[in-house]
């Protein structure tokens, strides 16, 4: 009897994570704005301050793609990430300058060693984020900082890896701490998410215009 009781309690915990994973929709394609909350953004000088908040950022997803643009008074910078080779490309534009650098899969990774062996926690805390409920989680990282996010659980993009960090969130992030070189923790919080049809040639990457710099 006892033996049943474990098979059954086995089959039905699988058909309900089965169940979950369906319900879980995943987004292939999307266009999410976010902007920067430095309210309480502590320890950098009043000209850095000024500078991120006039940061703003977008995301696009499309299929196997994503694309991260960083814009703001004195830099723009886009990320564009490629889910099945792994590789990236890292677009810079400083005072009309402009600067190219490729990242193939493993330089990629080591650019984000930072976020390699993370601990993710799951809480139960919840919020609610343009409507959708979102629920809390700290990413720990090796360096023994903590760093806070909001996740909706119910869809998840298809290149959760837009942000390295994010890549074993179960869900799709729209409200993270990040953390500047000073020390300084920078939140960034959805705004607005488009899903309809991005275009391809926002992954198209530059032949001409850039200095290529090396990784």
């Amino acid at each position: 009897m006892k033996s049943t009781l474990i098979i059954l309690t086995t089959f039905l915990l699988s058909v309900n994570t089965l169940l979950a994973q369906q319900r879980q929709r995943v987004i292939a394609e999307c266009t999410v704005e976010f902007a920067v909350n430095t309210d309480d953004v502590k320890g950098i000088d009043n000209a850095t301050l000024e500078t991120f908040k006039s940061t703003s950022k977008t995301l696009y997803i499309k299929g196997y793609q994503s694309r991260v643009n960083f814009n703001s008074t004195s830099f723009s910078q886009s990320v564009i990430y490629n889910k099945r080779t792994g590789d990236a490309v890292i677009l810079r534009e400083i005072g009309g300058n402009k600067f190219l650098t490729k990242l193939d899969s493993l330089a990629w990774k080591k650019s984000n060693s930072r976020f390699e062996n993370a601990q993710l926690t799951l809480l139960n805390e919840t919020k609610i984020i343009l409507g959708y409920e979102c629920k809390k989680a700290i990413l720990m990282l090796a360096d023994s900082v903590s760093l806070n996010l909001y996740y909706t659980p119910g869809f998840i993009p298809s290149v959760s890896e837009f942000e390295f960090q994010f890549k074993n969130v179960p869900g799709f992030v729209l409200e993270y701490e990040s953390q500047d070189k000073s020390g300084a923790k920078i939140k960034y919080f959805a705004t607005k998410i488009n899903l309809n049809p991005v275009s391809s040639s926002k992954f198209d990457i530059p032949t001409s215009g850039y200095r290529i710099l090396n990784n």
